[in-house]
């Protein structure tokens, strides 16, 4: 069955849970699976199309660093209290041989995965463009904070976006505060587009992925699961491409097309969180 795309309305939920029941497993996450958290994803059947900002634009001009930085700070009021759902809870306790995340919210962290690789950074982590020094979010907002005062009040309705952005225009009259150690622009910690993932991350994530064309002790070979991501990307993609070459079963569950859906043994559309829940059960008999 390995590399042979099962149409979506014959696929069985049992059948993908019999899948993945037992040997070694890698799963891939995206923005689908927090949306149960409250956080809107960019390309669901609920996502609104927008537009985000690459990292050239982030740079290019002060101008444009405030207007990312003031619909940042509003977006991480929200984005920082939200809390693990179920599906990252069931996650946690799967334990899978690797968990390659796409989204940069930190709630596998939160709900106790270890073996995790944030492919596109954390947010709650910012960094210096120019010595490069790293601050706590945290820190980075209490600084917002003190120099924004009463801007998080006043604009307290906007709309939430995916990764912590709102939806906000005016921003003229925010203030952005320069690294405290060397006077540089500050960014968050994570990957924009436009902005490559580092080579030694990405190569963690392949040795995995080609791993589980080896059997374990078992006998059994692994498989790859891909969840909550339409894999429009690239950064994720190219691990579903990877999968499907090597012979292993790959199992994608999203609501709506992925760009995997071709090479995938199996393709699911149902809800994140239900299936990973189903599938905890099922390996930790």
């Amino acid at each position: 069955m390995s590399g042979h795309f099962v149409p979506t309305q014959h696929v069985d939920v049992v059948r993908a849970l019999g899948m993945l029941a037992e040997g070694p497993l890698v799963v891939l996450t995206g923005a689908g699976l927090s949306t149960d958290s409250g956080i809107p994803d960019y390309r669901g059947p609920q996502s609104v199309p927008r537009q985000p900002m690459t990292f050239s634009e982030f740079v290019a001009t002060p101008e444009a660093r405030r207007h990312y930085w003031a619909r940042s700070h509003l977006g991480w009021r929200r984005m920082g209290v939200a809390a693990p759902n179920a599906g990252h809870r069931a996650l946690a306790a799967i334990d899978p041989d690797l968990l390659i995340t796409q989204n940069v919210d930190g709630l596998h962290e939160a709900a106790g995965s270890r073996n995790v690789v944030a492919l596109h950074g954390r947010v709650s982590e910012v960094i210096c463009l120019g010595c490069r020094e790293i601050f706590a979010r945290t820190l980075v907002q209490e600084w917002l904070e003190a120099l924004n005062p009463g801007w998080a009040e006043a604009h307290a309705d906007v709309e939430m976006r995916p990764d912590g952005d709102v939806d906000l225009d005016e921003t003229a009259d925010f203030v952005v505060p320069p690294c405290p150690s060397c006077g540089g622009a500050l960014k968050p910690h994570v990957v924009f587009f436009g902005e490559n993932v580092e080579k030694p991350i990405v190569q963690r994530c392949f040795d995995a992925v080609d791993a589980l064309t080896t059997p374990d002790t078992q006998g059994r070979r692994g498989a790859l699961l891909v969840v909550g991501s339409s894999l429009t990307v690239m950064s994720g993609l190219r691990f579903a491409r990877r999968a499907a070459r090597n012979g292993t079963d790959l199992v994608v569950v999203n609501r709506g097309a992925t760009r995997a859906d071709e090479i995938a043994t199996a393709k699911l559309e149902t809800g994140a969180s239900e299936f990973l829940t189903a599938l905890a059960d099922v390996r930790n008999r």
